[in-house]
């Protein structure tokens, strides 16, 4: 299993992301919906960066940077959408190309756990799409409990397929 740590992004990390983000775009747009193509635009990218640190700047949510332990970006993670009141955050991750099946994810899920209890965070909610198995045994074997699936279909890379909701309840 590879090492890995997570970051808070920071304003220097913009260029690094943007070359992870163009790197594995057609890998990602496998799994989840295609970003709006001026995403890919560095100039445009930046204002982003820019919004994202301060959203977190701000507590309402937080941007981690997944690094092995030679400093690269091998992916992202995120707690986004934090309800202050009831402390529940929703999480989102993508794990780069290269590194996929090394259990970087579930690595990368247990740390944001710890991140999100020193946040004062005690609720993870989290959704995958039917066919991202991989992701689903990631929120098992970090104690999510699985809460249900749409009735609802949609189609994503001409499959068929529908969300399932997972929670986790600060053990």
């Amino acid at each position: 299993m590879e090492k890995i740590i997570i970051n808070k992004i920071k304003y220097t990390d913009a260029h690094a992301l943007f070359e992870f983000e163009k790197t594995n775009q057609t890998f990602f747009e496998l799994m989840v919906p295609p970003r709006d193509g001026e995403y890919y635009n560095y100039q445009h990218f930046k204002k982003i960066h820019q919004s994202l640190l301060n959203e977190q700047e701000n507590g309402l949510s937080y941007f981690f940077l997944i690094r092995d332990l030679t400093d690269s970006i091998v992916g992202r993670i995120n707690l986004v959408d934090i309800n202050q009141e009831e402390r529940i955050g929703h999480l989102g991750y993508r794990i780069g190309q290269d590194h996929v099946g090394k259990g970087i994810a579930s690595q990368a899920v247990s740390l944001l756990i710890k991140e999100a209890k020193q946040l004062g965070i005690n609720c993870i909610k989290a959704k995958t799409t039917s066919n991202n198995i991989a992701s689903q045994k990631v929120m098992e074997k970090n104690h999510f409990t699985y809460l249900s699936a749409d009735q609802c279909f949609f189609e994503m890379n001409g499959e068929q397929v529908y969300f399932v909701y997972y929670q986790w309840d600060g053990n």
